[in-house]
């Protein structure tokens, strides 16, 4: 299996944005429920304007989306990245297991 890997820059915005511990905690929380800005915030001893910032960089790798109810911002997970980001991790797996599997078969002696 030859593992090809290529640029795509929504898996750079992904994978960069869940670099930081912050954005993970983020993510986390509204992959449970949705929250508002304000809602998410109290759970940090960061600014409300730092806050905003992480929220920006999950919004733009397409990790969160952002809907105005009233005065408020609510947050929700988006699936779709995160999905993406899976399905390319996952190529990393599969040649794994099966670098692993012909490893097995060498040392046991199988033959395929």
């Amino acid at each position: 299996m030859q593992l090809t890997i290529s640029r795509n820059s929504s898996l750079d915005a992904i994978f960069s944005s869940l670099a930081d511990e912050t954005r993970r905690d983020i993510l986390n929380r509204v992959s449970k429920k949705q929250l508002s800005v304000g809602e998410i915030a109290k759970h940090y001893k960061l600014t409300f304007a730092a806050i905003s910032k992480h929220l920006k960089v999950l919004e733009k790798a397409s990790l969160i989306i952002k809907q105005r109810r009233g005065k408020e911002q609510i947050i929700r997970i988006s699936p779709d990245a995160l999905a993406m980001a899976n399905k390319y991790l996952e190529t990393y797996e599969q040649h794994w297991e099966n670098r692993l599997n012909n490893l097995d078969k060498l040392l046991t002696g199988k033959k395929s």
